[in-house]
């Protein structure tokens, strides 16, 4: 039977790296959107040489990534690419007319904290155009805009843990986030760290208490309960390929809060939020967009335990949605749900 239902043609750059092929595999099977231009740094390679993983599953060309030439044959871009570089390329294909989906920080902050973080900016004009694409809470602001900026993984995870408490948290002490995350969160390229020799068997704290997850994690805090908070933020690299968790630890203004009660009711109609009666592990949501939440109080002490797949919903699932979002899609369109277990 001839399946009569337009698709919108979208562009991968930086397939190269494992975000991108976590978007590659999600838009090959994805009902209404149709992978029209494949890039990366060098082009001249095809995708199952790029990703062996892909053979007999998927074979396109993969070219030298050009704004001009992405403009001439897809409506929204996917952006996974380092800072600084995505930025060039979001300004000229917005100028083009393609909605983009940036995974880079380069719009996720204001321009202050991204420069103090990153390095100067060179987009400024687009910067207050951008939406933080987290749909639980900027959903209708997505639906509307050209310009998502994708959160980063340890922000998601952290955010949607630590936002519904925010009218709850006494702000006059620090708030603790012991972060940990699989090695595929440290990008493609191996380093000291990220070398088998270091990591396998280990577990260490990296950029602590400096990490620019820190002012992310700080920065829409504030803008969404216009509290400043103290946020402490240390990331530690796990032996493990993928998968996160978030350990945040904060002092609550009154005794007797019921955190599950609190949770199930800010989240009673989000379909990728899991709240659980018991501690939480990675597992269990790693292969999906699922953001898995478990919250326990003794006395005035909160403890939160949130759980994601650092480059699914840490990355390119959350892009897809989003992306669902920007184009009138149902916002769960071709977005996996079942877990890499066991």
């Amino acid at each position: 039977m001839k399946n009569d239902v337009t698709k919108t043609p979208v562009a991968v750059i930086g397939a190269s790296g494992y975000t991108g092929l976590e978007l590659l595999k999600l838009l090959i099977t994805h009902p209404r959107f149709d992978i029209a231009y494949i890039g990366n740094t060098k082009g001249g390679i095809r995708t199952e040489e790029l990703h062996p993983s892909l053979k007999s599953v998927f074979s396109g060309d993969v070219l030298k990534s050009d704004a001009n030439e992405i403009a001439k044959v897809a409506k929204v871009a996917f952006l996974a690419l380092p800072h600084k570089t995505s930025m060039s390329f979001a300004k000229k294909l917005l100028k083009l007319g393609v909605k983009v989906v940036d995974l880079s920080a380069d719009y996720r902050l204001e321009l202050d904290t991204y420069e103090k973080y990153y390095c100067e900016h060179e987009d400024r004009e687009n910067i207050p155009n951008s939406v933080y694409g987290l749909p639980e809470f900027y959903r209708q602001k997505i639906k509307n805009t050209s310009l998502v900026a994708n959160p980063g993984c340890y922000p998601t995870a952290t955010l949607l843990g630590i936002l519904p408490f925010c009218d709850f948290i006494d702000e006059r002490y620090p708030i603790f986030i012991d972060a940990k995350s699989g090695v595929s969160g440290a990008g493609k390229k191996c380093s000291e760290k990220t070398h088998f020799v270091s990591i396998d068997e280990n577990i260490f704290a990296y950029n602590p208490l400096m990490h620019r997850h820190e002012p992310e994690i700080k920065e829409k805090m504030k803008q969404f309960s216009g509290k400043d908070f103290d946020v402490n933020f240390v990331p530690h690299l796990l032996p493990i390929i993928r998968g996160e968790m978030i350990d945040s630890y904060m002092l609550v203004k009154e005794e007797g809060l019921n955190p599950l009660e609190i949770l199930r009711e800010f989240y009673k109609n989000e379909p990728n939020i899991r709240i659980y009666e018991y501690p939480i592990d990675m597992k269990s949501s790693s292969g999906t967009n699922f953001c898995d939440i478990f919250a326990k109080v003794v006395g005035k002490k909160l403890y939160i335990n949130s759980a994601i797949d650092n480059i699914l919903r840490g990355s390119s699932s959350q892009a897809v949605a989003n992306a669902n979002i920007m184009c009138g899609f149902e916002e769960n369109l071709g977005i996996p749900i079942i877990a890499y277990v066991p």
